[in-house]
């Protein structure tokens, strides 16, 4: 078929290797624009950019799809249908309808559950059992076309944002893949049972409760993995806590009670696994204690 591709992230750069392997033709890539990045706060061109220039695809980065120009251009393009993943604009309906086979996204949850921008850090924060991914025909509304196909994948409590996201990209590349090849696609309207909206993460959230029971903070931690990383105060310095396990222990909330990062919680108690100090690198509780001393007693706020 002749696709446009519209995404932006890693996560979507995924289904593009999977599209181009499958046969199709990449008529052009839709990303958002580079962006400043770094000390240098250079512009650096979006993960989907790279590789669709790395592979000869012609790339547009419109600023908004709004304008009518933008549109004509879209339509000229003369494409079967359009492929959707995390890509970051808000399409119009003229957009939505000028392919002869709609629009595509592939989203990250089990339609109608976590509508919205952050599905997968929600999922996890929620203590969701499961996810998975829905490929959708795109409508007006957020994230409320009918499906079209659909794969659920577990939620092991070792799960943070950023492995259960390498899974599920890799998962819906193989969904959109499957779909594509359909003779015809088929989708089923979503119900208006179980709905909810995953909103965008704000920072502000990232503040670790210890107070809360240790599934709750447990999840938090791995919901907030790897970015913008769920963080603590130990002695004065923030830190982020990356990965945890639970443990049997018990005692104050917030306070570390061994000298291997075991810390309780309003129920239970946590040990830490992965911590990232400010200006450095993420390191397991070893080595992170061997720089930074974290004896038992310690409070964390």
């Amino acid at each position: 078929m002749k696709l446009v591709f519209m995404g932006t992230p890693d996560f979507a750069t995924v289904a593009l290797k999977a599209l181009m392997a499958a046969g199709h033709e990449i008529l052009c890539v839709y990303t958002q624009p580079p962006r400043a990045a770094g000390r240098g706060q250079n512009l650096k061109a979006s993960p989907v950019q790279t590789l669709a220039e790395a592979s000869g695809i012609p790339v547009r980065t419109p600023l908004s799809l709004r304008h009518a120009s933008e549109q004509e251009a879209f339509a000229k393009l003369g494409a079967d249908a359009g492929v959707v993943v995390a890509y970051g604009l808000i399409l119009p309906n003229a957009i939505l309808q000028s392919p002869r086979r709609g629009c595509l996204n592939i989203h990250a949850s089990l339609l109608p559950r976590w509508r919205g921008a952050a599905p997968i850090q929600r999922a996890i924060m929620a203590g969701d059992a499961e996810t998975g991914v829905c490929v959708m025909q795109m409508a007006a509304g957020l994230d409320t076309g009918p499906v079209c196909n659909r794969s659920s994948l577990a939620i092991t409590p070792d799960k943070t944002a950023g492995s259960l996201r390498d899974e599920l990209a890799v998962l819906g590349a193989r969904l959109i893949v499957e779909t594509l090849a359909a003779q015809k696609i088929s989708c089923t309207e979503q119900t208006a049972d179980g709905v909810s909206y995953a909103k965008k993460i704000d920072k502000a959230e990232a503040h670790i409760d210890f107070a809360r029971t240790a599934i709750e903070v447990r999840n938090h931690i791995h919901g907030l993995s790897p970015f913008p990383g769920a963080w603590t105060q130990i002695a004065g310095s923030r830190v982020k806590i990356l990965n945890c396990t639970l443990s049997d222990q018990s005692g104050d909330a917030g306070v570390v009670l061994d000298n291997h990062l075991t810390v309780a919680c309003g129920n239970g108690s946590l040990r830490l696994v992965t911590l990232q100090r400010e200006g450095k690198g993420a390191m397991d509780a070893a080595t992170f204690l061997r720089g930074f001393p974290v004896p038992a007693g310690t409070r964390f706020s």
